[in-house]
């Protein structure tokens, strides 16, 4: 059940009550691809930094190790040893990366796996099945990742066979969350809206999904290579069409000026890799815009990342010890890194929270922006 708390402007402050556990918004998952944050990232350090939601991949699961061995194995809070909520995409984004690999039918879609070459075929009802063996908290709805640049004719059928996809996924989740076996009968379905920059068909989209009742509404196919400014765009156009009483989640979204700019047009759920991913080259966040710490300029810097940061990094080491362990390929220094600038999304998170329940969220992100964009520390 989500819980609207308290609303700024467009700004959403609500909780999302789960089997395990509260969720509360607006809130950044943790994107744990394979069951494991890259950068030599534990569980136990999620909970230490914060850390509300993680978020897994369904497609590299079933992949690897497969999701019938996590299901032997309990299910996938179990194997990783997380007692928080789970989200599990639903491979529909992976399927429009492995472009040159695939084929898409009315049944679903037949593509090769990147690991082995062995074919593999994917459609709602697999997706479904895969994620319940999964047993996440949240489990995506299988769509299709239209590239931003899809003409129109291709975009408004796409979006029609995803609609058509949706109920059948949510037949198939119903079906697989009564039967005596499933680890996680409650698991919760999320539905996606698509339709590239084509205001219409988003819309028109998102009405349709609406009348479907699901746990919770994604705008997918966004942060794809169209300009920021069309994907401000689209959330003010569609938003408002997503039940506002529904968490609303931005896949795939991004820097830490997306998801300000993104939580006042009312969304409240964000996932993206740049946290880890910038940290694995040295590039860290800070209050006052991004450092990339193999610059010279930190080989005698003994002050923390962020003076005031409580993150495991700044509490222990300095910015040179930080920058030799990166120089050498210590994997000290790339853990480091990502703990900091996951620390730095999740506090960013917990303000934003803050700033809604006291009605003073323009200002907030204002403050925000400027001091991010302002002189490097």
């Amino acid at each position: 059940m989500y819980e609207l708390i308290k609303k700024d402007g467009r700004a959403k402050r609500g909780r999302l009550h789960t089997v395990h556990g509260v969720i509360e918004t607006p809130v950044f998952m943790n994107v744990g691809t394979q069951a494991a944050i890259k950068g030599a990232v534990a569980t136990s350090d999620l909970q230490e930094i914060g850390t509300l939601v993680e978020l897994s991949n369904t497609y590299h699961l079933h992949v690897r190790p497969g999701d019938q061995v996590i299901k032997k194995l309990g299910g996938l809070h179990k194997f990783m040893n997380w007692d928080k909520p789970i989200l599990t995409d639903s491979g529909g984004f992976q399927v429009f990366s492995l472009a040159g690999l695939r084929k898409i039918k009315e049944e679903g879609v037949t593509f090769h796996s990147h690991v082995d070459g062995r074919k593999i075929f994917m459609g709602p009802e697999e997706s479904m099945q895969i994620q319940s063996n999964l047993a996440s908290t949240i489990a995506m709805a299988f769509d299709e990742c239209i590239p931003h640049d899809a003409d129109y004719d291709y975009v408004k059928k796409s979006v029609d066979r995803t609609t058509r996809w949706l109920d059948r996924c949510r037949v198939e989740m119903a079906r697989l969350n009564s039967l005596p076996d499933t680890i996680n009968k409650n698991q919760l379905l999320f539905g996606i809206n698509q339709g590239t920059t084509y205001k219409e068909i988003r819309i028109k989209h998102a009405k349709e999904i609406s009348a479907m009742d699901l746990d919770g509404y994604a705008l997918g196919g966004l942060a794809v290579g169209e300009p920021t400014e069309e994907m401000y765009r689209i959330l003010d156009e569609t938003v408002p069409y997503l039940p506002e009483e529904k968490p609303t989640y931005l896949m795939g979204v991004g820097t830490p000026d997306n998801i300000l700019e993104a939580v006042d047009r009312g969304v409240d759920f964000f996932d993206c890799v740049y946290p880890s991913r910038n940290g694995r080259h040295g590039n860290v966040y800070t209050n006052h815009g991004k450092l990339n710490l193999f610059n010279q300029k930190f080989e005698l810097d003994d002050k923390p990342i962020e003076e005031g940061c409580q993150c495991p990094a700044c509490k222990h080491y300095t910015r040179a010890y930080i920058r030799h362990l990166l120089k050498a390929k210590e994997m000290l220094g790339m853990r480091l890194c990502v703990l900091h600038n996951l620390y730095f999304y999740n506090t960013m998170m917990f303000e934003i929270r803050q700033a809604i329940e006291a009605g003073d969220y323009k200002e907030y992100k204002k403050r925000k922006l400027e001091m991010m964009r302002g002189k490097q520390a």
